[in-house]
């Protein structure tokens, strides 16, 4: 399994306007379960997220707040006419 290692940044801002801005700055939103933890909310850099992702089964390796966190993909969102990373959902991996 590929593993790709990139740094997220903790989203502090949500709802419909505060993801379309996000994605106008160059970031894709995505949320990281597992663990039995709370869902962190988190923004991820667009161009290198959208190369990794082409292999749906790659491990992501995010840097938040200086901890190591690795994931899985479990769910993406694709613009339908754009054809673009829209949203990531985002499993730790055991």
């Amino acid at each position: 399994m590929a593993s790709v290692n990139l740094d997220a940044v903790v989203r502090s801002d949500f709802g419909k306007g505060a993801a379309r801005q996000a994605r106008r700055d160059g970031q894709i939103p995505a949320v990281v379960y597992g663990a039995g933890s709370e869902p962190q909310h988190v923004l991820l850099p667009a161009r290198e997220t959208t190369l990794a992702v082409r292999d749906r089964g790659v491990e992501l390796v995010l840097n938040i707040d200086g901890k190591t966190v690795k994931t899985t993909i479990k769910d993406i969102q694709i613009h339908a006419l754009n054809r673009t990373v829209d949203h990531l959902d985002l499993i730790i991996a055991a």
